[in-house]
């Protein structure tokens, strides 16, 4: 006995798919999931940072002693009394003497620890490890122990201590302006705070330069070392060298915490920002002359910025050009 079995046929109108239906939650919603992911920290922005910059422009126009609510319009004297006014005129000459030492020492140090750190063939991670990591550690916990332990005026510092050896007499590093041994102490401790930092940026550069230029460099008959470091090297690190020479100004200009603490309250010596905090926050509490000191500071950071920029050709697409 046969049986015979029949398939069923689908129709047509069922063989069709159905239409996809639209993804519902985080995953169907990319405008939802982009305010989530950006929306606190834009909150953040806009109250820790643009809300005081508001603020502080409105201060600059009024007499602000003593309180942030202030009712007395003064227009641009604030302004013109920042720009007359000696010790703020002195912290931005105190800031160019920074910058002539820290920014060029800086980028020498850093890159040739880039340049030592990739050309080893063996330990490369560690190395790379131990002169970065100086720059976990606090400005402030760097500043004390450069104060207190390496640089400390008694004879049981550690300079002091070396030198002692040689029959130097013990010097006060900070405390006596003439000569002015501060900023040995100053810079010291900043190059071995940041210098690690740029140094990572240096090898990721180094990294990135074709091998195919220093092949080519050596059929053409050039010396490995200085021409190809002078001619191969530092070109194709411009953009690099920009950038770091950039953030490094920026830094310059925002120095404050070994400041403060390597020079405590002395009246010389002084950045710009440690003068607007003693202007804001000291005994005269003047937040209408400090807002009006920040701003012109902001102002030209930027215009340095730019300037810096545009000089070095920071951004240009083509380097040909």
């Amino acid at each position: 006995m046969s049986t015979t079995t029949k398939l069923d046929v689908p129709d047509s109108a069922t063989a069709k798919a159905s239409p996809a239906k639209p993804r519902r939650g985080l995953r169907g919603s990319p405008t939802l999931t982009f305010w989530l992911f950006t929306g606190p920290f834009l909150i953040g922005l806009a109250i820790f940072v643009y809300a005081p910059i508001l603020w502080s422009l409105w201060l600059s126009f009024f007499e602000a002693r003593f309180t942030v609510t202030p009712d007395k319009f003064v227009g641009f004297d604030n302004y013109v009394y920042m720009l007359t006014n000696e010790d703020f005129v002195g912290s931005l000459g105190t800031f160019t003497v920074f910058a002539a030492f820290i920014v060029p020492t800086t980028w020498a140090l850093s890159l040739g620890l880039a340049l030592l750190v990739n050309r080893l063939r063996f330990m490369r991670a560690f190395f790379r490890s131990v002169f970065f990591l100086p720059t976990a550690v606090s400005y402030v916990a760097a500043s004390l122990i450069w104060k207190m332990s390496i640089f400390s005026g008694v004879r049981f510092g550690l300079m002091n201590t070396v030198l002692g050896w040689f029959g130097v007499e013990n010097i006060a590093w900070l405390i006596d302006p003439n000569p002015p041994w501060y900023w040995l102490v100053i810079v010291t401790a900043r190059l071995w705070l940041q210098s690690g930092f740029y140094m990572i940026l240096f090898i990721a550069a180094l990294q990135n330069i074709p091998e195919e230029l220093y092949e080519a460099a050596a059929i053409d008959g050039a010396k490995s070392g200085w021409q190809t470091f002078w001619y191969i090297t530092l070109p194709q690190l411009r953009a690099t060298s920009t950038a770091v020479i950039l953030l490094l100004l920026v830094a310059a200009y925002q120095a404050f915490d070994e400041f403060f603490n390597l020079l405590s309250k002395t009246t010389w010596g002084r950045p710009p920002l440690v003068e607007l905090y003693y202007k804001a926050l000291g005994e005269s509490q003047d937040y209408g002359a400090g807002s009006a000191g920040a701003l012109i500071l902001t102002v030209l950071i930027c215009a340095v910025t730019l300037l810096q920029g545009k000089i070095m050709g920071f951004g240009r697409g083509d380097e040909s050009k």
